[in-house]
């Protein structure tokens, strides 16, 4: 599986962006699809996953009401929409496949399999 993420970019506080991730390569229609993200000197945290087939969504607290994950099964893509947008959620965001789909571990990245690129996300204050 390929992973092409984009979308990203420099936002003013309280702003929005949508972050695309686009799967090539094998279908995920079984798999779990997540978005992390990780700011200079902080491990990789979880931001939001949702479940291919059923759709699904799981989030991290702090993004909670202000951002939404989705998927477009047509495009085979995975949508971050981010508003409220906060200083401290600048970070380079990556998307990311688990194709085992275990709930209790998509929190975790050695969970996932596959990984795109990354993008970065900067919030002004």
């Amino acid at each position: 599986v390929q992973l092409q993420a984009s979308g990203g970019g420099l936002v003013q506080a309280g702003g929005s962006l949508r972050l695309s991730c686009a799967a090539s390569g094998r279908t995920v229609s079984s798999y779990v699809m997540g978005w992390f993200r990780q700011a200079p000197g902080k491990e990789r945290e979880f931001v939001a996953a949702v479940r291919w087939s059923g759709g699904s969504t799981y989030y991290t607290d702090s993004v909670k009401g202000r951002f939404t994950i989705s998927r477009d099964n047509t495009k085979n893509t995975v949508y971050l929409q981010m508003a409220s947008l906060k200083p401290e959620d600048t970070a380079v965001y990556y998307c990311a496949a688990d194709p085992r789909t275990i709930l209790t571990m998509i929190r975790f990245p050695s969970s996932y399999d596959y990984w795109g690129q990354g993008t970065q996300v900067t919030v002004s204050s």
